[in-house]
């Protein structure tokens, strides 16, 4: 009891306790495939960041600022059955990287469930299976469970944050952290030798325990620190948006891509971007929450130019919105949604999905976006085509993907 209070009074929770750190010698040659998925928390509406604009059922469905118009709205490529489909305005910074080809937009999309809860939806969506049973461990960890090549790196997944999502439940690969500098001992510089002649014991917290501080002596080395030993402040390549509003995503996504640039390894990461529950003030909210997402992916992006043959962005939702807008200026819950994938090998510049347009009868239960692709068939695509990982009948059971919808080049 008293060596896991020590533990968390020096930082080192963080390092282990959090989901455990193995023995990892990373192997500078080695270069794998770094995907990142942002979650975006409370059910995105994805009506009001992608929709066709001049379909009469939405503008009858919802007001104008509920909506994309044809007047402000941005005109998309290659749309789903050639409609007018646009993106928010607030989105133009995704609305570039979609005409450069590097962005893809999956519509009709998610959970095939049907459930309308937040935590049914997240639970169901990061433990990759279709209805409620007794998982033990996420989607994310059975993955990096079957990919070889993990072990050799020091940092292969990283949650953005200070704790570990649903989807690596049961890894012993996962760290949770905000950055960098996180990822040290705080404390007496004699405190590594202390800890590791408390921790030689054969059981197993004393592993987990000389792993890590030999995990974090590594990344400390590649830490740039000033002529006094503290952390340099990062530089990126990129220009990050600062607004208040925007900061906590693009702060997040900055620190990621420092991690990224330092060459720990790291392959896997997960970054929450909270507050889409629109039931109320969503003409206030939801242009925020867009140019927060569009401006910090962009930057990320950006600033990672040296890896873009390697990296694949992806973006979600647990579900999407009604289609009528409510009494309280906002939308309930509802169901399909859209999805994102970005990477320069990503079949960008069009649209995904089969679009059985807004009229009742083709709406799930009369009132929302019908779910057309499972999310399990965008993920699995990418983790085959992308990131050469062909278990998915470990990483998703109960699921076969039905055809590639050809986003992964």
């Amino acid at each position: 009891m008293f060596r896991r209070e020590f533990l968390k009074q020096t930082g080192l929770a963080t390092a282990f306790l959090t989901g455990g750190v193995p023995t990892l010698a990373f192997s500078p040659q080695e270069e794998k495939e770094i995907f990142v998925l942002i979650f975006l928390r409370g059910g995105m509406d994805g009506l009001q960041l992608v929709a066709p604009a001049s379909d009469k059922f939405y503008m009858d469905a919802r007001s104008a600022e509920l909506r994309i118009t044809e007047k402000n709205g941005l005109l998309l490529k290659n749309p789903l059955n050639n409609l007018d489909f646009r993106l928010h305005a607030k989105a133009k910074p995704l609305k570039e990287l979609y005409d450069g080809n590097r962005l893809a937009i999956i519509h009709a999309c998610g959970l095939a469930n049907g459930t309308r809860s937040h935590f049914d939806a997240m639970d169901l969506i990061e433990k990759g299976i279709p209805q409620k049973k007794n998982v033990t461990k996420g989607w994310l960890a059975r993955y990096l469970e079957t990919t070889t090549g993990v072990e050799n790196l020091i940092l292969p997944a990283v949650a953005v944050g200070d704790q570990l999502p649903v989807s690596y439940l049961g890894s012993d690969k996962a760290v949770s952290l905000y950055s960098a500098a996180d990822f040290s001992l705080k404390g007496d510089e004699k405190l590594s030798g202390i800890l590791k002649s408390w921790y030689n014991q054969p059981d197993a917290l004393g592993q987990t325990a000389r792993n890590a501080l030999k995990n974090i002596a590594s990344i400390e080395q590649k830490l740039p620190k000033n002529t006094d030993g503290s952390p340099k402040e990062y530089h990126p390549d990129a220009a990050y948006p600062t607004e208040w509003y925007i900061s906590e995503l693009s702060n997040n996504l900055k620190n990621l891509a420092q991690l990224i640039k330092m060459d720990t390894g790291l392959h896997v990461a997960t970054v929450n971007f909270g507050g889409w529950d629109t039931h109320d003030n969503q003409t206030y909210v939801f242009p925020q929450l867009t140019e927060a997402l569009s401006r910090s992916v962009a930057a990320f992006y950006n600033d990672l130019s040296r890896f873009h043959a390697r990296l694949t962005v992806v973006v979600m939702s647990e579900f999407g919105r009604r289609l009528k807008g409510n009494r309280s200026g906002g939308t309930d819950h509802g169901h399909g949604n859209v999805m994102l994938v970005l990477g320069q090998k990503t079949a960008g510049g069009k649209m995904y999905g089969s679009w059985r347009g807004l009229a009742t009868e083709q709406l799930d239960n009369g009132v929302d976006v019908p779910v057309t692709t499972d999310y399990r068939t965008v993920l699995g695509e990418i983790l085959l085509k992308r990131l050469k990982n062909n278990r998915l009948d470990v990483v998703f059971p109960e699921f076969k993907i039905p055809g590639y919808l050809g986003i992964a080049a």
